[in-house]
This record gives C-alpha cells, structure tokens and sequence, in this order.
C-alpha cells in the first residue's frame, strides 16, 4: 500500500493550519492541544491494484489509545483528530499481511507513511477460519500438497542417485581389459533364429533375409518365421521363406490364426518344434550383421549363461529430432543400466529381441507367459531368480529402426512402461523374499521393476507445482520450507553425469562435443517430461491390473524423409490423452509468463521446460493426425 499523506494541523484556541504531505513534510504550528488527520492510498504490492474494505489500525504507545478506519472502494483511508505521538500501524485482514511499524507524529514533523501489504491467502487457499485459527483447513490442506510434492522430488532423486551409482560401476568396470571366447565353427552349438511377426508388410523381406545370410554352419541353423499377420503380409513371407529355403537354409513358416498371448504365445507355441538348444529372437525391425551369431554364441562356453544380450544400433537415427532424442535414451539404457547393472553383477533384462536364450534356461524358468506387455522382462527377472546368469555384450551391435512419428513413439511407450508396472507387481514380492539374492541385487531389481514409475513422480512434481507456488504466495510461515526444494536439482546433475558417459556422439573436440551434449540433455528431458501424462497413464493401468491388447511398434523402414510415403498401421486419432496434453503445455506456459511478470522467477524454467515438452508432444500428435487426415 502506498500511503500518500496529506495531514491536517488544527489549533484549537489560535489558529488553523494545513499541512499536504506528498512524499515530504510542511512545518506545523504548536499546541499543546494538537491534533492531525492523516490519509492514503493502499495498493496490493504485486497486482498494483486499490485494495478495498483493508482495516488498518494505529495505537499511540503512550496511551495504548487506538483508532481505525477502512479504506473505501479506491483504497483510500483517513484517520480524523490524531493525537501527536509515536504510534504503532498494523493491519488485520485475513487475506493481506504487513509487518508492524512504527512512527512519530509530531508539531513539525509528519513521518511518511508510504508502504504495500502482501496478499496472505491466495485465492486457492481463502477458507476461512476453524478452532479459532486463521484459515486452519487451508493451511492443513497446503501442507498437505508440500508433502506431496516434495515426495515426488525424494522419489526422483533416488531414481537418480541410482542411476548415478550404475555409471560409476559402468565407468569403472569400462577400464577393465574385456577377453571374449573366440567362434569355432567345428564346435558350434545348433541355434534356431526366430522371428516373430505381426502385420510387417514393410520389413518382413528385410528381416527374413538378413538372417538367411548369416555366416554360420547351416547344418547348425533353424530359421522359424512366427507370423500371426492377419494381412497380405502372411503371402509375402510364404514367398519369401519358400526363396531361402530352395537355397536350402533350414527355414520354416508357423502362421498362427488364433493371436493368443501375442508374442509370448508365438514364442511359447513355436517351442516344441524349436531344433536347437540356444534361441536368437529378432523382431522384424531389427538388422543384424553377418557374424552375429558368431560374436554371441561362443559366450554360451559356461553353462550358468542363460542368455546373451547385445546392444541396440539405430539404423534411422538422423531422420529427425525425434528419432535422435530416441537413440540417446536408448544409449543410456544400453551402455549404463546395462553395462552397469553388469559390472555390478545386478540382475539385468533381455530386451525382447537382439540376444540369445539356451532353451534350457527358457524352460526352468517356466517358459514364456503372457500375463504382462513385456513377456522379456518378466522371463529375464524368473530365470535369474533360479540362478540363471546373463552376460550383456556392450560391443556387439544390432541395428533396429526407431519410430518416426509421435503416435508410433508414445505407442511403444505405453507398451514398454505398462509392461513394466506388472512385471513389477507380478515379481515384487518374489525379489523381496527369495533366498541367495544379495541386498543390493534385491535394490536393484526392485528398482529396476519399479523404474517406469519414474513418470508418475514427474507428473506428480509437476502438476503439484502450481498449487505450490500459491502456497508460496499465502502461507509465509510454510516458504522455508519450499525453498529447499532447489536442493534437488542435485538430480538433474546426477542425470547428466548418467547420459554423458552413455553419450556416443563425441568427437575429439570436447568442449563442442559437451556444449552439442547439453543441448541434447536438455531438449531430452523436457520431451520426457512431455511424455509424462501418456506414460504415467500406461503404468498406473498396469498397477490396477488394467489388461490390453498387445500393440505392437507400426515398422516404416525409411532411413530419410524423402523415402516415407505412409504407414497404413500406424493409425492415429486424437485422444482425452492428446487434449490434456495441449491443456499442460498451455498451463505451463501461463504460469511461466504470469510469474515471470511477478518477478518470482524460481520455477519458470521448470515451467517453461514442461511447456517446451507438452508443447511438442502435442504438436507433433495433431499435426501427425492432420496429414493423415489430408
């Protein structure tokens, strides 16, 4: 409030005087008699705006002799016949607060009395007062949400610290010499390749082909094409493996009509006519090189090895931002978590395709199941629990297409992170409990199961936030407390050491390669957090035991923009999903601006990083679903 005074002297026995006050003081005539009327105008400090119906008490301290007024509806006041003296000024209103002052008034001097006053209660929290407290219920609930919130941000900075502990087991572990068993053909061990395939019209030639030019001894190769397309694609293969098998590769076409268990149920069916005892698995995406499998096999020497792992390539990563923001999650998950769990002996996870299982290990473990999305997950965490070893070869690459588009990309998101939420209800409590598992290996493979929850904690932060900053704006007593909540930008450090040492774009110039590095970080995690509302959605559906169809990944096989001429399987329409989307970036972007205004800068860019991601999302959702449409 601004208090511009203008005060009026008045004599009682021999004269009249008055004084304006603005912003200094006239001289006043003297009596022992005096009085003065002092006046303003109040102002909210942030909005600048008249506050009205705002009472303002002052008290003499000499006499405790009080007096009161309210401002009118331009929020100005006036106090008539004031004593001279020292007084103090308060105000008491439930919705604005100012500190006590004191001032003197006296016959030649008229103290300025300019101040604001701070809205106390916002508007999200003005609920009146119960047990004789000011707002108690309010206040209850704005704890409440503080706790809340910054549950979230202790949830993701585990995450982190996890991650951290994974890239320092991988760092130093990277230092050791690594000897790998050298192939002999005489002593090969018999593998059946298989393919499992749904309605892949756009790779299926690829993939079938690829694999029929691996070096390997024939008499010590199967090939089985697991197709339950219910497309021409079910024609093309029949063409195709009759092709290889005429060159007289061992190759075989199982079409299943009933799609039970999708995958898992491919898989699981085919076993009985598997010739092999070690199984490679490929999805039909996926372009291995020629001596694949012997780079793989001859890590089967110890008969502990249940399953051999490599790591993804990506064979369309430059076609746009999109699939470059793929390739470097995906880099962090394949030299990190996988190389890091490794190093550490944790228990680590086939992917679902790129790897090798001894069909042995296949069976202990009970054999493929398809109660969850992520059938590879849950046989990983079984077979390991019997004691299975898996060895993950960080050096042997097999390229595999990303998703170009949005609806393709949040597709296989909400696959991967739904499949995880079961896996981890399904195998909780069997982590706990299991005997000859270490501590650390049970926090790991907890953590492991638990990690998709990771978009809930960041959904939670986020939305959280905008309740919190009107906390910030009404409880003053509670901003101590919010403040400390920049301590976890620790986790956003302890993120960046992770993908740095994932990063696989580096050149000899290190200063270009780190700044290039950055930029990528953060234009990562603002479109993570953008896929926040989808992936979050995913998972609680797998938590309350929502069930699904398997939805697989549409394949495109275009390398460059120039090449795409559409996807008939990657079907789009705009979704509850998509508006909310629309919804937070438009939020965000608000709160961002509005604050930035206000001068309280401490969470717009938070705000504005969760703009920038919803925003794109968004975007790239409808703009996907316009040219479909055109």
């Amino acid at each position: 409030m601004i208090f511009n005074t203008s005060i009026q002297n008045t004599l009682a026995t021999v004269a009249f005087l008055v004084i304006t006050f603005v912003g200094s003081s006239q001289e006043a005539q003297t009596n022992s008699a005096l009085t003065q009327s002092l006046s303003g105008n109040v102002i909210d400090e942030k909005t600048k705006n008249s506050v009205s119906e705002l009472t303002i008490q002052i008290q003499h301290l000499e006499s405790s002799e009080e007096f009161k007024t309210k401002t009118n509806n331009e929020g100005a006041f006036i106090f008539e016949k004031v004593p001279v003296g020292k007084y103090e000024l308060t105000i008491t209103d439930a919705d604005y607060n100012k500190s006590p002052f004191t001032f003197e008034v006296t016959e030649t001097h008229l103290p300025l009395l300019d101040f604001a006053v701070n809205q106390k209660v916002s508007w999200m929290f003005n609920w009146g007062d119960a047990y004789g407290l000011e707002h108690y219920w309010s206040h209850l609930t704005a704890k409440l949400i503080i706790g809340i919130y910054f549950a979230g941000l202790i949830l993701v900075l585990l995450y982190s610290i996890l991650q951290l502990s994974l890239a320092v087991a991988y760092l130093r572990n990277k230092k050791k010499p690594v000897i790998r068993p050298v192939f002999e053909p005489a002593t090969a061990k018999k593998v059946t390749v298989q393919l499992p395939m749904f309605n892949e019209l756009y790779v299926a030639d690829r993939i079938i082909e690829t694999c029929a030019a691996f070096e390997y001894p024939a008499d010590k190769l199967q090939i089985q094409v697991l197709d339950d397309s219910t497309d021409e694609t079910t024609e093309l293969i029949a063409k195709k493996v009759a092709e290889v098998a005429a060159r007289g590769i061992n190759i075989q076409h199982i079409h299943r009509t009933d799609r039970t268990g999708y995958k898992a149920g491919a898989l699981d069916d085919a076993m009985d006519q598997v010739e092999g005892e070690f199984i490679a698995i490929f999805d039909a995406d996926f372009i291995p090189e020629k001596d694949w499998l012997q780079k793989t096999m001859p890590n089967f020497d110890n008969d502990e090895t249940g399953v051999v792992q490599t790591r993804w390539g990506h064979i369309n990563k430059d076609y746009s931002l999109l699939t470059q923001l793929q390739a470097f999650g995906l880099n962090g998950h394949f030299a990190i978590e996988q190389g890091g769990r490794t190093a550490s002996g944790h228990f680590i996870n086939f992917n679902g395709t790129g790897g090798v299982w001894r069909k042995k290990c296949i069976e202990d473990a009970g054999g493929w199941e398809h109660d969850t999305l992520t059938e590879d997950l849950d046989l990983s965490y079984r077979a390991q629990v019997k004691g299975w070893k898996f060895c993950y070869l960080e050096e042997v690459i097999a390229p595999a297409e990303l998703p170009i588009t949005m609806s393709a990309l949040k597709s296989q998101q909400h696959r991967w992170m739904k499949g995880g939420a079961e896996c981890f209800i399904k195998m909780w409590k069997t982590m706990v409990t299991v005997k000859n598992v270490k501590l650390s290996d049970r926090i790991h493979g907890l953590s492991h199961l638990f990690n998709s929850s990771v978009f809930i904690f960041i959904l939670m932060i986020s939305i959280f936030s905008l309740p919190v900053l009107h906390i910030k704006d009404s409880f003053t007593d509670l901003n101590y407390v919010i403040r400390y909540g920049s301590i976890f930008l620790i986790s956003t450090v302890f993120l960046m050491f992770y993908y740095w040492h994932s990063y696989r774009d580096k050149t000899t110039q290190k200063v270009k390669s780190f700044i290039t590095f950055v930029g990528r970080f953060f234009v990562f995690l603002m479109v993570s957090m953008g896929l926040a509302l989808n992936n979050s959605v995913a998972v609680l559906e797998g938590y309350l035991g929502i069930k699904s169809s398997f939805v697989r990944t549409p394949k495109f096989n275009v390398n460059v923009k120039t090449e795409f001429k559409g996807n008939k399987y990657d079907k789009k329409s705009l979704s509850i999903l998509n508006i909310g989307e629309g919804l937070l970036a438009a939020t965000f972007l608000f709160t961002a601006i509005n604050r930035s205004f206000y001068g309280d800068l401490g969470m717009v860019p938070f705000h504005l990083m969760l703009a920038f991601g919803y925003g794109l999302v968004f975007y790239h959702s409808v703009a996907e679903l316009r040219t479909q449409n055109a």
